[in-house]
């Protein structure tokens, strides 16, 4: 029978869990408090890391299931390996812990917008950002030499602790960044301030990256300049991503190394042949030719051998260009009827019909509207289900 079971509430686990329970219990509340996707929940996921620091230590455990928390405190618990509750969050996610952490400044994303003719053919582009770099003059200091002193409202650590006593021998300990210091730890007294960077150690500068798209090249592929990011003092610059983002095109759709496009046709084309230039994205003109007796029909495919899109890793090689026919027929009437004769006498004969009686019915074909047949059934529906039910229906007194 344990004393307390806060902690193991704060894990959401019951008081016998075993320790799988208790490390899988704690890996998902961490992940969701965590302070970089919660800035607001600080609080919940100290809380949440201080019950797991208890529980998951076998020693501490015991002495919390016997006297609670408050046997925590007296059994010296602050000494633990863990100097901060990102730190277990590190250690149990393979972050390294505290010293491993924040060594590198973040990645600044750009999105670049190309076309289907720029990842063809390559091209390259100029980007303008700004960036902030390391002073030069107090080369990242903030002020003279000597004159960076640690910060005695919080001692260095960039963060303060209040603690507040919410009832008899129950506290409760809140941690905010130093006002004083802006959380860095140091202060500068201001008459000693770098007057090129204010005490910032930082400053903005106008950065041109220019930006080499190669032939071949896809729709969301990345394009990586290393420690080109934010400088910042102590810690490795982060790189520029540009992604690439690919506009559509009117007349080629590109799936993955080929090039697509419709292609209509008329239906004397699809039986006596065609001739139909088109136009390549790097100026060429395709002569696509079918000859007489070479039937082309309603939705065929066909391809083009190396005339899709080139490949990166060897842009004189190119995938295909893939070609959906459309075969367009002719208006009603559009030829006087004692002319049929002679075009079927040329086109490939019926098939045998069969016998027709006198007590067939002749029925018209007509157009079929597919909106309005859709409206009418919806009107059907409507009236039977308005329509009064019939059976037997008790009569209550």
């Amino acid at each position: 029978m344990v004393k307390e079971t806060a902690y193991y509430d704060t894990l959401g686990v019951k008081p016998n869990a075993t320790p799988d329970e208790i490390k899988k219990a704690y890996r998902k509340l961490a992940l969701k408090y965590h302070p970089d996707k919660n800035p607001n929940e600080g609080e919940k996921f100290k809380q949440i890391s201080q019950a797991y620091d208890v529980l998951s230590d076998s020693k501490k455990r015991d002495l919390y299931d016997q006297g609670g928390e408050q046997a925590i405190k007296e059994g010296g618990m602050g000494g633990g390996p863990f100097s901060s509750p990102t730190d277990i969050f590190d250690m149990f996610f393979g972050g390294g812990g505290r010293m491993n952490r924040e060594k590198r400044g973040k990645n600044v994303v750009h999105q670049l917008s190309v076309s289907l003719n720029d990842l063809y053919n390559g091209t390259s582009r100029k980007l303008a950002l700004q960036k902030n770099v390391i002073c030069g003059k107090c080369e990242g200091r903030g002020g003279k030499k000597g004159v960076v002193e640690k910060c005695t409202t919080c001692k260095g650590r960039g963060v303060q602790v209040r603690i507040h006593q919410i009832g008899p021998g129950m506290v409760q300990q809140i941690q905010s960044m130093c006002s004083d210091c802006r959380g860095e730890g140091e202060r500068i007294n201001p008459k000693d301030r770098c007057k090129q960077c204010s005490g910032n150690k930082v400053t903005r500068e106008k950065k041109i990256l220019e930006i080499h798209v190669d032939k071949g090249m896809k729709d969301g592929q990345k394009i990586v300049f290393n420690g080109e990011g934010d400088q910042e003092p102590g810690l490795e610059a982060g790189d520029v991503v540009i992604v690439l983002d690919q506009k559509e095109h009117d007349i080629y759709q590109r799936q993955d190394n080929d090039l697509i496009m419709k292609m209509e046709i008329k239906l004397v084309e699809a039986l006596c042949g065609f001739k139909k230039p088109i136009e390549t994205m790097d100026g060429r003109v395709l002569l696509v030719t079918s000859y007489p007796g070479e039937v082309i029909k309603h939705g065929q495919v066909k391809s083009i051998r190396n005339e899709g899109m080139p490949l990166q890793r060897d842009p004189f090689e190119k995938g295909l260009l893939i070609i959906h026919f459309t075969v367009t027929f002719p208006d009603n009437q559009w030829l006087a009827v004692e002319k049929f004769r002679l075009l079927e006498a040329l086109l490939p004969p019926r098939e045998e019909e069969e016998m027709v009686s006198d007590d067939m019915e002749v029925v018209e074909l007509v157009e079929f509207d597919e909106q309005e047949q859709n409206r009418k059934y919806r009107g059907e529906a409507y009236q039977e289900d308005e329509s009064p039910r019939s059976g037997v229906q008790c009569q209550t007194s």
